[in-house]
């Protein structure tokens, strides 16, 4: 990954940090029309409207700047959600505005949505461990919204990191299987199902006794699976 430093002249740095906006734009409308294999620095480059010598500017290959954009579209996320969830209001409400606000995102920027919905599962491991971490940004997120919110209403439960993790998996398999049946224009309205998710979740009651007991170890008679 390049250490670019930003030029001391605000003309040339705003010149350079729209030139890496476009890059990383650039990227995803690429990989959304030929698959993140088949895509070159010459599409990317093309979609951009720069150089190639500004692209190595910038990025050292085709992964770096994918990896770029896919950090710059998470953190845009994260900061949306936040933003949603101030204000005032039921608890609800303000959930489902944190979502709205998420969703609206991936709606307003679907060939960046489906780029990193679907074709991070072909740019190989790095971009996979990416992704892990985003969805562990995104839990500790939701965990710190739902703290906010049990501060007014401490009858709610709070959110483990497991459960946070399977709220997150949930909207993730949601948002990609909207892309595969419905197409980009369904996503906003996700915002019910997910809240209804995050709502009984919060609201659960505590689980019977012998429910909630670890689990006994014991011995398959039949042995272990070949």
């Amino acid at each position: 990954m390049k250490q670019r430093t930003t030029p001391a002249d605000p003309i040339a740095a705003a010149r350079t940090a729209d030139q890496r906006r476009r890059l990383l734009r650039g990227i995803a409308t690429a990989v959304d029309e030929k698959g993140f294999a088949a895509t070159t620095i010459a599409d990317i480059v093309g979609h951009a409207r720069v150089s190639k010598r500004t692209f190595y500017e910038h990025f050292d290959d085709k992964l770096d700047c994918f990896l770029a954009s896919y950090r710059a579209g998470s953190a845009l996320l994260l900061r949306r959600m936040a933003a949603g969830a101030e204000g005032d209001g039921p608890w609800p409400q303000r959930m489902q505005a944190a979502i709205r606000a998420y969703l609206g995102v991936l709606a307003d920027t679907p060939a960046v949505t489906r780029t990193f919905a679907i074709e991070i599962q072909a740019a190989g491991p790095e971009a996979l461990e990416l992704r892990r971490e985003m969805h562990r940004r995104s839990a500790e997120q939701l965990r710190t919204l739902v703290d906010e919110v049990r501060r007014e209403h401490p009858e709610l439960r709070p959110l483990s990191p497991a459960m946070a993790a399977a709220i997150v998996g949930a909207m993730t398999e949601l948002i990609v299987v909207a892309l595969a049946d419905r197409g980009d224009e369904t996503l906003r309205d996700l915002d019910r199902e997910i809240v209804f998710l995050l709502h009984a979740v919060l609201t659960a009651p505590e689980l019977p006794e012998e429910v909630g007991a670890p689990h006994p170890q014991t011995t398959d008679p039949e042995g272990p699976m070949p």
